[in-house]
């Protein structure tokens, strides 16, 4: 099968991502309890990034697998582990498989940071501001191809970057 699907990412396939990166924090925090503590009410954006964001954007890049990033305003505590990833499985779908794959779809890295001095309510701003400062190996990462916001989802669909 081919390496990376052509299809058309849709807002309907960004709420299926949303929902698998809503299922893999849920467990993540119950078997993270201190994570849960000091991060379970912080989130502030879910978005879709890398490749995949960089398809949804020019329809060419294609989709070898799917990024979905959460965002969380940093605790004073701790920052998110940033070295955690989960992996969901997007399921049967249009996207097909990679093949030797465990997964029955598409892989799903579900990842999560923390921003020092997030702004809840300008969750555009504040990952703009992340990306252009580029303070971080994971800012400049993301920055090198798209992002795409989830959540909150009256914003579901919008590019924050490029």
């Amino acid at each position: 099968m081919r390496k990376r699907s052509l299809s058309r990412i849709t807002r309907a396939d960004l709420c299926r991502l949303g929902e698998l990166a809503r299922i893999d924090r849920t467990l993540h925090f119950e078997r993270s309890p201190l994570t849960r503590s000091l991060y379970e009410r912080r989130l502030f954006a879910v978005a879709l990034c890398q490749g995949a964001a960089l398809h949804y954007l020019d329809k060419k890049n294609g989709v070898k697998d799917f990024d979905v990033w959460s965002f969380y305003t940093e605790s004073s505590v701790r920052p998110f582990p940033a070295r955690r990833v989960g992996s969901m499985d997007f399921g049967p779908s249009k996207f097909g498989k990679i093949s030797g794959s465990r997964f029955t779809g598409r892989g799903v890295d579900c990842i999560g940071r923390s921003i020092p001095n997030a702004k809840r309510n300008d969750p555009i701003g504040t990952l703009r501001a992340y990306l252009r400062d580029g303070r971080t190996a994971s800012a400049r990462h993301l920055a090198n191809k798209a992002v795409v916001l989830i959540e909150p989802r009256h914003l579901l669909g919008t590019v924050v970057w490029p």
